[in-house]
Parts: structure tokens; sequence; C-alpha cells
């Protein structure tokens, strides 16, 4: 089991355009990753992201996109749960949360799910142990960070590249510590 920060960036790191917009890479369409996402997806077995993420994927699908794996949503403010859904909003460190999260997971993984700001806290305390990040031939200028974290890290490892049509490539790191 590991938890993964699996997110796609653009070119000059960032996962999100200014006002959260994700236009940028929902150009590119899902074609080309499906396979691969089902794969990484088969192995998820809980799910943990910031409250931005949540609105965004509330207010663009219709149906809860995860409807079978239980999901944390680190925030502060009371927000809806779609039907069909096992949301948990908690806030505080995340590491006052992974033993029940990893618990969830069973012996799949944990996904951190898009922000950057979440996996950067999971990075600094110590507890992502992988980052699959999928960098779009795209550079936006601005936006949300991939990885703002407050001091730099240990240096990661690269474990592995894919590339894909039209391209994007995939670097997958394995953290140092």
């Amino acid at each position: 089991m590991s938890t993964t920060y699996y997110v796609a960036s653009s070119l000059d790191g960032f996962v999100a355009a200014p006002g959260d917009d994700l236009e940028w890479l929902l150009q590119f369409g899902f074609e080309p990753f499906q396979e691969h996402y089902d794969r990484f997806f088969a192995g998820v077995g809980a799910i943990v992201m910031g409250s931005t993420t949540y609105e965004w994927l509330l207010a663009h699908d219709d149906t809860w996109a995860y409807p079978d794996l239980p999901t944390w949503v680190f925030t502060t403010r009371e927000l809806p749960v779609p039907d069909g859904a096992e949301v948990h909003f908690v806030s505080g460190s995340v590491a006052d949360h992974q033993a029940v999260v990893e618990r969830a997971a069973g012996e799949r993984d944990v996904w951190v799910v898009g922000g950057g700001l979440l996996a950067a806290q999971y990075q600094q305390a110590g507890l992502l142990d992988e980052l699959r990040v999928t960098v779009m031939p795209i550079a936006l200028g601005a936006g949300s960070p991939l990885l703002p974290v407050a001091v730099p890290t240990p240096v990661f490892e690269l474990v592995g590249t894919i590339p894909f049509s039209g391209g994007a490539v995939e670097l997958h790191y394995r953290s140092a510590t």
C-alpha cells in the first residue's frame, strides 16, 4: 500500500489555471490516458482531497465520480454530500487522519486527488510515498502549483516514465523519505 499523489500538471508546474480552471487540461481529452488511469484506479482503496477539488467535482459532474470508495475531504466548512457517496469531512493535520484512511484502503493505495496544497501537506508530514505526475504539453503562466511545499524536499527517485500520444509524459517518482 502506498499514498500516491496522481495528478496532471502543465509544463510550468500548475495543476489548475487561475480560478481553479481546468479547461486547459480537459482540451486533451481522456482517451489516451484511460487504460493507464483504469489500472491505477483499480489499485485505489481510499481517496483524500481538499475542499477546492471536492467542490469542483460537485460542480462539474452530475454523479459522484467515486461511489465505491471512501473519501476524506479536508475542509473547515460544511459541504453537501452527493447521493451514494461515502464522504468524511475532516480538518487539521493530515497525519491525524492517515491511520483511519489507510485502514479504510485495506491492502490498496490511498490516492491524494487534485490540489497541490494537500499533497504538499502529505509530503511534508512524511506520508507521501509516490508522485505520478502527467506533464501536459502546455504552459499556463499562473495557477495552482503542483507541490507548494514550505521547505525543500528530499530528492525524489524517478522509477518510471510513460509517454502518451499527444505529447504528455507521466513521471513516476518514489519519495526518498
